[in-house]
């Protein structure tokens, strides 16, 4: 991929509008900025209007003259397919053009290989690259001549042979790598399991990318813990943010619950991406809310949020309770900071509805704590630090039998201990 310091490459755009197809203008404008985030100049556009794709070349014979044309008149030897191009149509469409041809699945690819970090994201986003180039040797390495002909390997031209090898290298590459994620998500799967031991709520952040999801969790840190030293990495780019991280959120009244920042969503999000990742997005399905971010200043943000309800539904995450945090309300005429039932408008820029955010996610993850007024045992005093540490405690006075205290906890809590203590005012 060309550097940002480095001449631009110069792509021509293409896509076919299908009849049944989704919101096509939108597409091609993601596909200019997924360029972008390449350093591609997009400097033309090229549409063809069918019924289906065409299978040996994608778009029809008449729009590839055409095409060859625009390339020409452009100055331009790259081209760039909304759509997941076939091994054939690559090889077909490189053939016919004489150029580089690359489909919007090789851009996102290119992208998370460049923002990955840590070692997980990395190899993740090498087997979806490998899986990906495997079917396509032929097309992605014009060089190969297939010489020869015949049965068995020996009579093969050299070109053939060299292909055969590549496979094979890549397929060992691939075992080698999947063995690699599967220790680091037994890890991640242990830590889990730990977590959930604790029995603090999960809440997660989900959205289209580059919504403001980063930008949301390091509001949040801030607001409750203004010393953090624990933000996250956020950037208005595509695809900032590929690891998941996980903070934890004190709130003032001792309740306190884990936030979980993810991988921004796309339309048409490869599959061997979602197949490679899909031990870093299973944080989502073991979420307790989900809070989905949304670019309201964004002038098709309702689509956005049908691709991510899409990618929600396929790793099966559908059916976990959602909020909604309109953001960036700033460029909109919209009033905020707002609350409307389990949605909140609001401006994490400027800092505006972290409180009517955090208020709507208490209703659902905190519904399960009980009021209660307690009297405990002198000899039970670990009891006395263990609420003043994990409850609400709203009021305490000491008696001759013990300690009195007034407070909020969670269910868990209460029936860990309920043998603990004497309920003086026991409420349902």
């Amino acid at each position: 991929m060309t550097e940002p310091n480095e001449t631009k490459q110069k792509a021509i755009i293409v896509g076919v509008q299908l009849k049944n197809g989704a919101d096509f203008e939108y597409a091609m404008m993601e596909l200019r900025n997924l360029a972008d985030a390449c350093y591609i100049e997009v400097v033309d556009e090229l549409s063809q209007k069918a019924d289906r794709i065409n299978p040996p070349h994608y778009i029809g014979t008449g729009k590839i003259q055409e095409l060859r044309a625009l390339m020409e008149a452009r100055e331009c030897e790259l081209v760039v397919f909304n759509d997941e191009l076939s091994p054939s149509q690559i090889r077909n469409l490189e053939a016919e053009l004489a150029c580089t041809v690359i489909d919007r699945t090789i851009l996102i690819l290119d992208i998370f290989a460049e923002r990955a970090k840590t070692r997980e994201a990395q190899l993740q986003v090498e087997v979806a690259r490998l899986q990906y180039s495997l079917p396509r040797l032929v097309g992605l390495r014009a060089s190969l001549g297939r010489q020869g002909g015949g049965s068995g390997l020996k009579n093969r031209g050299a070109g053939e042979t060299k292909l055969e090898l590549d496979r094979r290298r890549i397929e060992e590459r691939i075992t080698a790598l999947q063995a690699e994620l599967e220790k680091l998500v037994a890890t991640r799967q242990n830590q889990r399991k730990k977590r959930k031991k604790n029995e603090m709520p999960v809440v997660c952040l989900v959205g289209y990318t580059n919504t403001g999801k980063s930008s949301l969790m390091n509001a949040l840190l801030e607001a409750y813990d203004p010393d953090t030293t624990k933000q996250v990495f956020a950037k208005d780019m595509l695809f900032a943010t590929l690891e998941t991280s996980v903070r934890s959120i004190e709130l003032p009244d001792n309740k306190s619950f884990l936030l979980t920042d993810t991988v921004g969503f796309v339309s048409q999000l490869p599959h061997h991406l979602i197949k490679a990742f899909r031990s870093t997005l299973e944080e989502v399905t073991e979420a307790d809310l989900l809070v989905h971010v949304v670019d309201y200043a964004h002038e098709d943000y309702e689509q956005l949020v049908t691709v991510t309800n899409e990618t929600l539904g396929e790793l099966g995450a559908d059916g976990i309770p959602t909020v909604y945090a309109y953001n960036k309300c700033d460029l909109t005429e919209h009033p905020y900071p707002m609350r409307s039932g389990n949605s909140v408008y609001m401006s994490v820029k400027e800092g505006q509805g972290i409180q009517e955010l955090i208020e709507v996610v208490r209703s659902h993850i905190f519904a399960n704590y009980v009021k209660k007024d307690i009297l405990i045992p002198f000899n039970q005093g670990k009891l006395v630090s263990y609420f003043n540490e994990h409850a609400h405690v709203m009021s305490t006075s000491y008696e001759a039998e013990g300690t009195r205290m007034l407070i909020e906890c969670s269910t868990a809590d209460y029936e860990r201990f309920k043998n603990d203590f004497v309920e003086v005012d026991a409420e349902s």
